[in-house]
């Protein structure tokens, strides 16, 4: 993705110490702990990072809505600069392209797709269908392709929807979003996607990047 927004744009990664590989609502709090995220942040500031995005849906979602805030605040605190995470990504992301009606294709299991239905709604956002996939790990979620992802936002999609969503950020999508926009005949949101787009929008500079989806060519 640092590739197709070109310019002067770095996404640094830094990898933290997620513990278990597990969609259960247990792991993914553990795996969202401060505790276990701060460790990262003198990695990203060695690469000057002006912002830090906790790049995660499920362990950030599963936190609630006030919860995954405080996660937010507590890691802008030590940082010393702006931060997100993915779940806020696809909350502001849905207010940007005016969308009132998502459908959410979830990997997870039914229980941890909604949980981030719900926090879509303390956002107001109706989410009007959700599809879980009952898949427990990244790992296998990394393994799909091209053919799984456009079956499962096919899946996962509703007449009343407005957008789709697809909210695993170990999902491969960034080079198939236009043609999922293609298939559905309407928005397409990503998990890596709209982590990317939260992270300018902190830097207050969002690129048109049509190749990326309607999202990067809203004003």
């Amino acid at each position: 993705m640092e590739a197709i927004l070109g310019g002067n744009v770095r996404l640094p990664l830094v990898h933290t110490d997620i513990g278990t590989d597990a969609h259960r609502v247990d792991a993914l709090r553990e795996m969202g702990s401060v505790e276990r995220l701060l460790p990262g942040l003198g990695q990203l500031a060695a690469h000057g990072a002006r912002c830090v995005m906790w790049a995660c849906t499920s362990a950030s979602f599963v936190f609630g809505w006030d919860g995954a805030a405080d996660q937010v605040r507590r890691l802008a605190e030590a940082a010393g600069v702006p931060a997100s995470s993915t779940s806020f990504a696809f909350a502001d992301a849905v207010r940007a392209l005016g969308a009132r009606r998502v459908a959410v294709a979830a990997t997870y299991p039914e229980d941890v797709a909604e949980l981030f239905a719900a926090f879509l709604g303390t956002a107001g956002t109706e989410v009007v269908a959700t599809r879980g996939s009952g898949i427990i790990t990244a790992a296998e979620v990394g393994t799909w392709g091209r053919a799984e992802v456009l079956r499962l936002a096919r899946a996962g999609d509703h007449p009343a929807a407005e957008a789709v969503l697809l909210p695993d950020t170990a999902l491969h999508t960034a080079a198939w979003i236009r043609d999922l926009e293609a298939a559905l005949g309407k928005p397409v949101l990503t998990a890596n996607q709209v982590t990317a787009w939260q992270a300018l929008q902190l830097l207050g500079h969002v690129p048109r990047c049509p190749s990326l989806g309607t999202l990067f060519t809203v004003a």
